[in-house]
């Protein structure tokens, strides 16, 4: 890092760090992977609380928060997380940090990736299980796990459905974090333990594989990739040929509703039970593949079979066009319902206040800037 990024780096983490000692009077709580995605929706929604973030940089964000720079795929982050619980007794840990999209995380490594998702929670808890053996404080550990945990399934998921994904490494890391976090969670000494298990993330900042599908976004790091990004080409969803595959339901939830599930967890008193596992989907019912290609307006091509779709999305992957992993076939072909009753329960009457957004509104705002207009004049129309 040349020697201006290195102050303007240190310029932020100082600006950062001013703004959290403002809000000393707070409970502290300790966000992971801050500066992704989820973490940057979910840090408005902490206004009440003085946050710690920990990620690799700085987030992009004028929200107060001291910023630790913190790589937990390193051994030694164990020990920094000892002592930074040690120093700000956070009476909450919610544990974001995880490599989704090898290509813009660029780890391409899958013993690396290994390290930063699976053993890096298994430090984070153990780190816990250690201050709060000392001091005690922290009340609550929030780890978002993954709809793709269960593998793709024909029939509908409760959250006591086996974890049974494959193929796909970050479907197989979430599964294995799961049954991490639920063996160690009676360790954690008083500290309540949530796991959530979120269907597909949508919305206008999201980025993922199955919005991507979609979105038709060439996300490659080729030349070639970043040409067709510079002209707006739009890649074709491709399916293999039968009716199934049409008729095939997905399920999305908003990433602010994730956000704001979350904060509604800090809030409110521990559980009386040790660790609860809740599915999270948006509100009403699944889209089809048919909907969601007629709300996109994608081009699709029919393929002779699921062996023909991983053979593209192979070529496409090597030739740099698209950061779709081949993996994923089963999950693009397949199916993954959740039932999320134990949610509306958990929520009770705050339920529709945290989850404000149906499957197909959450969709449909995933395609902000590829059909301007057109997806959302056609949801509010049919």
């Amino acid at each position: 890092m040349r020697d201006e990024q290195r102050a303007l780096v240190g310029k932020d983490e100082c600006k950062l760090r001013t703004d959290f000692r403002m809000n000393v009077f707070k409970p502290a709580v300790v966000v992971t992977g801050v500066a992704g995605h989820l973490g940057l929706r979910l840090l408005p929604q902490l206004h009440d609380f003085s946050v710690i973030g920990i990620d690799l940089n700085p987030p992009k964000t004028d929200q107060p928060l001291r910023f630790v720079r913190m790589d937990l795929g390193e051994e030694g982050s164990c020990l920094q997380l000892i002592h930074l619980f040690r120093e700000t007794r956070p009476v909450g840990v919610v544990h974001l940090a995880f490599v989704l999209d090898q290509v813009r995380m660029g780890v391409f490594d899958l013993q690396h990736m290994w390290q930063i998702n699976v053993a890096g929670t298994a430090r984070v808890m153990e780190a816990i299980s250690v201050a709060n053996r000392d001091e005690g404080g922290i009340e609550k550990f929030i780890f978002p796990s993954s709809v793709s945990a269960y593998g793709p399934s024909p029939q509908p998921l409760s959250e006591d459905s086996p974890l049974q994904a494959h193929t796909y490494p970050y479907g197989m890391h979430k599964r294995e974090c799961d049954e991490v976090v639920q063996q160690r969670a009676p360790a954690l000494r008083g500290c309540s333990v949530y796991i959530l298990r979120p269907h597909i993330f949508a919305g206008p900042s999201v980025d993922n594989y199955l919005v991507g599908i979609f979105r038709g976004t060439p996300s490659g790091r080729s030349r070639s990739a970043a040409r067709m990004r510079a002209k707006g080409k739009r890649l074709p969803c491709l399916l293999p040929f039968g009716e199934q595959y049409l008729q095939n339901r997905v399920q999305y939830v908003h990433i602010d509703d994730v956000a704001r599930l979350i904060a509604h967890i800090l809030r409110r008193g521990p559980e009386a039970k040790r660790i609860t596992i809740l599915n999270v989907a948006g509100r009403g019912d699944p889209l089809t593949i048919a909907r969601c290609i007629k709300l996109s307006g994608c081009k699709v091509i029919r393929v002779p079979g699921q062996w023909a779709c991983k053979l593209a999305l192979q070529l496409a992957w090597r030739l740099g066009v698209s950061a779709i992993p081949p993996e994923i076939t089963p999950y693009m072909t397949g199916q993954c319902i959740m039932t999320a009753d134990r949610l509306r329960a958990f929520l009770g009457s705050e339920y529709e206040v945290v989850m404000r957004h149906n499957v197909e509104e959450a969709f449909v705002e995933s395609l902000a800037g590829v059909v301007p207009g057109v997806a959302l004049a056609k949801s509010a129309a049919e």
